[in-house]
């Protein structure tokens, strides 16, 4: 088989139609240029050039070999060029996970200022909960997920990309409603639509913190593990909730969503995950982009 030498050698030759000026132009004298295309020759066996004392003209197989030539070396270049990007970063592929809640301002965020960044890298997007998250991380399945943090494990790093305050939802017209802030105490023996023990562990214990340190004991009358889901049936009227400020993006018609009262406002956290030991370069690109996104916050 040829050898790319052989093709640029060949190239060469066939756009100066002249020994000495392509030698020249590759930085080789006459001897190996013409050794070069008597190899190409003899491994196609074909002719490709005419040459005398005097001129050198392309054969009718030359003629057809050119093109495809230029468009061999062309991907060969390319393909070095994509090869070196990848290993940049500035190409190649992330596979990131994220929560239903992320989805809600965070993600199309993070996604519209990455894709602005790094149009060349490609963002495979799998929507799961965190619990499901840290096993695809471990596994390799993922690069990248955006979980609560309800994990400790020393083969994963972590960035905490958004702090958000719990706000109350209420169906329109309950008293608490039109409250302009809303205390822990006004929502002692209310029905509340709460979350998962399981799938949405991080908020359940959240709330059950909370409600404990302020002696509080609602009455809780589901379990739900995605926020939409609760929020449609704070609108039926089946109970009161808590849901993470992001929810205002979802715009639930019939619910009222009040900000709540604590002493520390914002304590619902996002946090951005990969693994130590992955050597995907895109990566960097992605943390890059995290960083500004904190940053501006």
């Amino acid at each position: 088989m040829f050898e790319l030498s052989h093709l640029r050698c060949f190239v060469a030759v066939a756009e100066e139609l002249h020994f000495g000026r392509a030698a020249a132009r590759l930085n080789l004298t006459q001897p190996p240029l013409s050794r070069q295309i008597q190899l190409l020759e003899h491994v196609l066996d074909v002719r490709l050039l005419d040459r005398t004392s005097r001129s050198v003209s392309l054969t009718r197989a030359g003629q057809n070999f050119l093109p495809e030539a230029r468009r061999l070396l062309r991907l060969a270049e390319g393909a070095a060029l994509a090869a070196r990007r990848t290993a940049s970063g500035e190409e190649g592929s992330i596979t990131l996970g994220f929560t239903a809640a992320s989805g809600y301002d965070f993600l199309p965020r993070l996604i519209k200022s990455f894709r602005s960044a790094a149009p060349g890298i490609d963002l495979v997007l799998k929507e799961m909960v965190s619990t499901d998250q840290f096993e695809s991380l471990t596994a390799g399945r993922i690069d990248v997920g955006l979980v609560r943090p309800t994990f400790n494990r020393r083969e994963v790093n972590s960035v905490c990309v958004v702090r958000e305050p719990l706000l109350l939802a209420a169906p329109e017209g309950h008293p608490l409603a039109a409250a302009p802030q809303v205390h822990l105490a006004d929502l002692d023996r209310q029905p509340m639509v709460t979350y998962s023990p399981y799938e949405a562990r991080y908020f359940y214990d959240l709330l059950a913190t909370l409600f404990a340190s302020a002696a509080i004991t609602p009455r809780y009358v589901q379990h739900i593990s995605q926020v939409h889901s609760i929020l449609g049936l704070v609108k039926a009227g089946i109970g009161l909730a808590l849901v993470p400020r992001a929810a205002r993006n979802l715009r639930f018609e019939g619910v009222a969503l009040r900000p709540l009262e604590l002493d520390t406002p914002s304590i619902v956290e996002l946090h951005a995950i990969w693994r130590t030991t992955n050597a995907n370069p895109a990566i960097d690109t992605l943390r890059a982009t995290l960083r500004q996104l904190t940053s501006l916050a």
